[in-house]
C-alpha cells in the first residue's frame, strides 16, 4: 500500500506552500530514522543523508528512487552539501570528519582523523562540557562552499568553532569561542553563504544567527529565535529559518524558558530581516506541514522546500515523538496566477 497521503496547504497569501509529509517513495525493505540534511546535484537530483538502512538515498525531484550508496561507513551522519561540481561533502559529527566524495559515494578527500577529536574539554555533544575552543574537529555539523571553493565548517556540538579551509583542504582560519557574545557559540548547527559572501551560522542553542564577513569578522545577530537548527536562502532574498524550538532535542536538566514556548517552526525573512510568513510552533504534531524535531532546510531552484528532521533522536526512541512524524517533508511553493 501507497503511503502517499494528499497534501495541505501552509502558510499565508505571500507565502503558501503544499506540504507532503511522505514526498520520498522509499524502496520496499528501506527506512529511516531520523533525516538530518539535504541537497542537490547540478540536475536537480535530491540527496538525502539519513540514519536508517541506507545512509545516502537520492531521488529526482518528485521523490521517485534513483538509487543509494548501499553499505556505507558513516559513524553518524550529521551534515550534507554537494558543490556545483556535484562534489558530495558529508560530515560525520560522531567521526570527527568532514569527507568530500563523487556522486557514487567514493571517498576524494578526507578532512580530520576518523575518531581523533580535538581537545576542548567536550566529552559528548553537550556543548556545556566545552572548557575552550581548539582546532578541528569535535563533533562537526556542517559545511557551506564559497566562490572560489573554501570551505567553511561549523565545530561543532563539541566545539565552538567555524574552520575556514582551501578546496585543497589547508586550514586557513578559525573563529570563536563556547559563550553567548558576539563571535562565541553554543552549538553552531548550520552554516550558509549568501550572495553577497556573507557568512551565516546558526547559533542554535543561543537562540540566534550570527552573520560574519569572510575573514570572519562580526558583523551583527538575527534574534527572536528558537534555538534555529538550519538557514537557507530563496530566489527573492528571503530567508528560511528551521528552528528545533523547546518541545524536543533539549539537553539533560535544561528546561524551556516559558510554558509557552515554541515547538518546532519555519519562520521566513524577507531581505530586510522582516518576519513575513511563520509554520508550525504550537503542539507537538505530526501532521503534514508541522514540525517536530527540525534539522535542516535547503530550498532548490524551483523555491521548493525540503525540511529534514531527527524524530527519533530528539524523542522518538523515548516514545515522545507523536505519531505520523516524517522524518523528511517536501513544501511545494504554491504561486497564485
Amino acid at each position: 500500500m501507497s503511503n502517499i497521503t494528499s497534501p495541505v496547504i501552509v502558510g499565508n497569501n505571500d507565502f503558501r506552500f503544499s506540504a507532503a509529509a511522505h514526498w520520498a517513495q522509499l524502496p520496499a525493505g528501506i527506512g529511516w530514522l531520523d533525516v538530518v540534511a539535504v541537497s542537490f546535484t547540478s540536475n536537480h537530483n535530491v540527496y538525502v543523508n539519513n540514519r536508517g538502512d541506507c545512509e545516502m538515498i537520492y531521488f529526482d525531484a518528485d521523490g521517485n528512487y534513483l538509487g543509494d550508496w548501499g553499505e556505507t561507513d558513516f559513524v553518524r551522519p550529521h551534515g550534507l552539501t554537494i558543490s556545483r561540481a556535484d562534489e558530495v561533502y558529508c560530515t560525520d559529527d560522531f567521526g570527527h570528519t568532514v569527507t568530500r566524495y563523487d556522486l557514487h559515494g567514493q571517498v576524494t578527500q578526507q578532512l580530520g582523523t576518523r575518531g581523533v577529536s580535538s581537545q576542548t574539554g567536550a566529552v559528548d555533544v553537550d556543548y556545556r562540557n566545552i572548557k575552550h575552543s581548539a582546532g578541528p574537529f569535535n563533533f562537526p555539523t556542517n559545511l557551506a562552499i564559497a566562490d572560489n571553493g573554501d570551505l567553511y565548517i561549523t565545530d561543532g556540538y563539541g566545539n565552538a568553532r567555524v574552520h575556514q579551509f582551501s578546496a585543497s583542504g589547508k586550514l586557513l582560519n578559525s573563529w570563536g569561542n563556547p559563550g553567548s557574545g558576539p563571535g562565541e557559540f553554543h552549538v553552531p548547527h548550520d552554516i550558509r553563504i549568501c550572495d553577497q559572501g556573507m557568512i551565516w551560522v546558526a547559533d542554535r542553542e543561543n537562540d540566534r544567527i550570527q552573520r560574519f564577513d569572510p575573514a570572519g569578522t562580526y558583523i551583527d545577530s538575527i534574534t527572536d529565535l528558537a534555538r534555529p537548527a538550519s538557514l537557507d536562502f530563496g530566489s527573492e532574498g528571503e530567508i528560511y529559518i528551521f528552528e528545533l524550538g523547546y518541545q524536543a532535542g533539549m539537553f539533560p536538566g535544561e528546561v524551556p524558558p516559558s510554558d509557552s514556548a515554541s515547538g518546532g517552526r519555519l519562520t521566513i525573512l524577507d531581505h530586510n530581516l522582516n518576519m513575513v510568513c511563520r509554520i508550525g510552533g504550537g503542539e507537538k504534531s505530526g501532521s503534514a506541514g508541522d514540525f517536530y524535531a527540525p534539522h535542516n532546510v535547503r530550498v532548490d531552484h524551483q523555491g521548493n522546500l525540503y525540511l529534514a528532521e531527527v524524530v527519533w533522536a530528539a524523542g522518538g526512541r523515548e516514545g515522545r515523538a507523536p505519531d505520523g512524524c516524517s522524518a523528511l517533508q517536501k513544501l511545494t511553493r504554491v504561486i497564485e496566477s
